[in-house]
Parts: C-alpha cells; sequence; structure tokens
C-alpha cells in the first residue's frame, strides 16, 4: 500500500510540474523575481536609515554629556574657588559619571557607524546586482519575445500551430463530406440506372428503356429524313416539268414564226 502511494505521489507531481512548466511565463517569472529584489534592496535601504538615525540620536546625548560634563567642571572649579571643596568633589564625582557614560555612547557610536557603513556598501553592491539583473532581465524578455514570435510564424508557415492546425482539419472534414456526398451521389445513379431501386419520380430509366428509347429515336430520325428526301425528289420532278414546257412552248412560237409567210415591199 505504501508503494502504491508514493507511485501515486510521483505521478501527481510529475503531472502538477508538467501543467505548471506549459503555465509559467519566463518573462512573469524574470518580473517578480525582479520585484522581490527591489523589495529587498528597500529593506537594506531602510535598515541603513534606521542605523543613522540611532547613530545621530547618539551623537545628540554625547553632545548633551559633553556639555553637561563642561558645566560640572566649571561648577567644580567655582565652588574650590570659594571654600566649598564638597560642593567641588561633588561636582567632579558627577563628571566623573557622565564621561563614564560619554565613554559608552562613543563605543556604541563607533559600532553603529561602522554596522551603517557595512550596511551601505552592501547596499551599493545590491543596488548594482538589481541595476544589472534589470538590463540582464530586460535582455531575456525580448529575446524570449522574439524566439516566441519566430516560433508562431514558423508553427504557421508550417500548419503544425495550434489555430492553423483546426483549419486543416475543417479543410480536411469538408474535404472528407465531400467525397463522401459524392461517392453517394454516384452510387445511388449506378443503382437507379440498374432498375435496384425504384424512382418515385419516374425520371430515372434503366439501360433496356433507355435502348428502346435511343432506337426509337433513331427511327424517328430516319423517317423525318425520308420524308425530307421525298419532298425533294418531287420538287426536282415538277421543276424538271415546268422548265420541259416552257422549252416547247418557245419551240412553237419558233415554228410559227418560220411558217408564216414574209410580204416584202416592192
Amino acid at each position: 500500500m505504501s508503494g502504491v502511494m508514493k507511485r501515486m505521489g510521483m505521478i501527481f507531481r510529475a503531472k502538477a510540474n508538467k501543467a505548471l512548466d506549459r503555465a509559467e511565463d519566463p518573462r512573469e517569472t524574470l518580473d517578480y523575481s525582479y520585484q522581490k529584489q527591489l523589495e529587498l534592496l528597500q529593506k537594506v535601504r531602510r535598515g541603513v536609515a534606521d542605523v543613522a538615525t540611532s547613530r545621530k540620536r547618539l551623537e545628540l546625548q554625547l553632545n548633551q554629556l559633553q556639555t553637561q560634563s563642561t558645566k560640572l567642571e566649571d561648577q567644580g572649579r567655582k565652588a574650590l574657588a570659594l571654600g566649598r571643596e564638597d560642593l567641588a568633589r561633588e561636582a567632579l564625582s558627577r563628571r566623573a559619571a557622565l564621561q563614564q557614560q560619554v565613554t559608552d555612547l562613543e563605543t556604541q557610536h563607533q559600532t553603529l557607524s561602522g554596522e551603517e557603513e557595512k550596511l551601505t556598501l552592501a547596499a551599493q553592491r545590491l543596488q548594482a546586482k538589481v541595476d544589472a539583473f534589470r538590463t540582464k532581465k530586460e535582455t531575456i524578455k525580448a529575446t524570449y519575445t522574439a524566439a516566441q514570435a519566430q516560433t508562431r510564424i514558423g508553427e504557421a508557415f508550417s500548419g503544425i500551430s495550434e489555430e492553423m492546425g483546426d483549419v486543416g482539419l475543417a479543410i480536411q472534414r469538408a474535404e472528407d463530406k465531400t467525397a463522401q456526398l459524392q461517392a453517394r451521389a454516384g452510387a445511388i445513379d449506378e443503382l437507379l440506372a440498374s432498375g435496384a431501386l425504384d424512382d418515385p419520380t419516374g425520371m430515372a430509366k434503366d439501360d433496356i428503356q433507355a435502348e428502346l428509347d435511343r432506337l426509337s429515336g433513331g427511327t424517328d430520325v430516319e423517317l423525318e429524313l425520308q420524308r425530307m428526301k421525298a419532298e425533294l425528289a418531287g420538287g426536282s420532278t415538277q421543276q424538271q416539268a415546268i422548265e420541259g414546257g416552257t422549252a416547247g412552248s418557245q419551240g412553237q412560237q419558233q415554228s410559227q414564226q418560220q411558217d408564216t409567210p414574209r410580204f416584202d415591199k416592192q
């Protein structure tokens, strides 16, 4: 059971990884990484600002302590001049305590200054890396976009893209349906011609009927041809008869003219 669960988990992770890889856009990933680097750089800068603020506060405290130390020293000197050694001792004692605080604050100030310098240097280096990453990011995005466009154009020309593949499948289906309809129409015509199917309209004819119609049509043509020949032959006979009658009349007229006596003038 444990082996089956491990195998199912591996299959699920493999399919999820493949789906994520298909959905991932490198340009979006680069933009997200750049955004995270900007956020980190902003945090570093905020840290530098915080350290600088702390250093500035220590400097203000040091100035105040040094001012108080100077004031206590003056007060002790005046008390000693007035013969108040006890007051002078108290003033110098307080000044010594302030000096200890000044020493501690100076140590902290040096530490903060060192941290501020390190953070400032780190922020500058990180800024340089972010700028370099931004340049590289834009270069990679431009290259990826160009490669993607070139791939799409190549797929469109070769017909293997998803859109062109759908168009090719549609054309193939249309051609297949057209060929199927043509084959069906031809088969129906052959079945009607052979008499295997009845034509409810009475328009279709089998081979025997077609042959009879052809012979009948040929007979009608022959009869019409004979009639036309007879008409032409009859017309020629009448024409010859008419021409013969005309020639006889002319001969008779010539004969009468020869038999008629001519009376010459004396």
